[in-house]
């Protein structure tokens, strides 16, 4: 496989301060890019990719190019409205919890943040999830 694109490092240290904030968390070299985990399961993980990948891991990436993609879990109501939204959030076809998201120059840190906490969320123990602040309905509606 050719080598993978850097994630750019002011991605790379946003993604760390807010998943290394979470209780238990841990980071690691992944195959490709970096994850990062609660009790050894992974809920994000941060990969540059390339045209030059072949087709199996690069076919369901809506990109043009070099990208940066983070991949990361989310459920129910959530899941459909990110898989509806479309770009920059797509559907992986390897696991039914999982969306990726091209991370763009623009992207919307607020929203990884609060994404990037469910799927923590999801992952973590329930003793380590009920430590996390998540927004309730009346903070996350439209304001």
């Amino acid at each position: 496989m050719p080598d993978s694109p850097d994630v750019p490092d002011d991605v790379l240290e946003r993604l760390r301060a807010l998943c290394t904030a979470l209780p238990g968390v841990y980071e690691e070299q992944a195959w490709v890019g970096t994850r990062w985990l609660v009790r050894k399961k992974t809920f994000a993980h941060v990969l540059g990719i390339s045209d030059e990948y072949p087709p199996a891991y690069t076919r369901e990436v809506p990109y043009v190019g070099d990208a940066t993609v983070l991949t990361f879990r989310a459920d129910g109501d959530e899941l459909a409205a990110l898989v509806g939204t479309g770009h920059p959030f797509y559907k992986p076809s390897w696991h039914p919890q999982v969306v990726g998201m091209v991370v763009e120059p623009d992207a919307d840190w607020d929203e990884i943040a609060e994404l990037l906490t469910e799927s923590y969320c999801l992952r973590a123990p329930k003793k380590l999830a009920a430590q996390v602040s998540r927004p309730g309905p009346a903070e996350g509606g439209p304001g």
